[in-house]
């Protein structure tokens, strides 16, 4: 299992995504779940990933060998799609295709086909998009409404975004909102491990400048979950006990 999580705002767009792999309690692994692409200049497309680790590289690997073996051929990639929207639809394109060939196999076991994913970025000049695809290819996008996408173990971290996230937020100030939601989940559920893989995009600078690897060990982290827990009791102990 993992948890993923990716925010739409006005000034861009914040990823994150843990690196825990889990085949039974004694086989804990990492392995890295978020994934992006650029041309300088032109676009930036982040992928993050949940679900059957088999499955999820083989659609990136599907991603790269479309990049490296027909970008001179005209077929569509992630390099020369003219949307976001188009983006989507050839990962949901490629999902499906790995589907066609494991699907069976795998419906046959315990947790079946298993792969959902979060696509983001900036094409040219359309704004930042954010996308939640399925594990059937198709998918949603992030709106006004609901700015934020989560996959895998969200449970733990939703009450805080829905709480508090807002699309004018700055890019530093959702980032933090973000590893709060990390830090409720990691204490809730083994399957969510650090290092979390974060990664923030300023809106129209169609470069990645702004990524990070935030290991057990990180000093900030380390600050806000313990200042985070101090502020939930100082607010517990402020709200007024139940009458006898």
């Amino acid at each position: 299992m993992t948890y993923a999580v990716a925010v739409r705002l006005e000034r861009g767009l914040v990823f994150a995504a843990d690196t825990r792999t889990n085949a039974g309690i004694d086989n804990v692994s990492q392995f890295r779940k978020l994934h992006y692409w650029r041309r300088t200049g032109e676009r930036v497309l982040v992928l993050l990933s949940s679900g059957n680790l088999a499955v999820t590289q083989s659609v990136i690997s599907l991603v790269n060998e479309q990049l490296a073996g027909n970008a001179d051929e005209g077929k569509p990639n992630l390099m020369n799609v003219t949307s976001m929207y188009r983006s989507a639809r050839l990962i949901g394109d490629l999902v499906r295709e790995v589907r066609a060939v494991d699907g069976p196999a795998l419906e046959g076991s315990t947790n079946g086909f298993s792969a959902t994913f979060i696509l983001g970025g900036q094409i040219g000049d359309e704004p930042p998009r954010l996308f939640q695809i399925y594990p059937e290819g198709n998918f949603i996008e992030a709106t006004d409404d609901t700015p934020y996408l989560q996959i895998g173990e969200h449970k733990y971290g939703k009450p805080i975004l829905d709480r508090v996230v807002r699309a004018d937020m700055r890019l530093s100030e959702a980032a933090k909102l973000v590893l709060l939601s990390y830090d409720s989940t990691l204490r809730s559920n083994l399957s969510v491990g650090m290092p979390i893989d974060l990664l923030l995009y300023e809106r129209d600078t169609l470069d990645v400048r702004r990524v990070r690897r935030i290991g057990e060990d990180d000093e900030y982290f380390r600050k806000l979950s313990l200042h985070w827990a101090k502020a939930l009791r100082t607010a517990v102990e402020q709200v007024e006990d139940y009458p006898a």
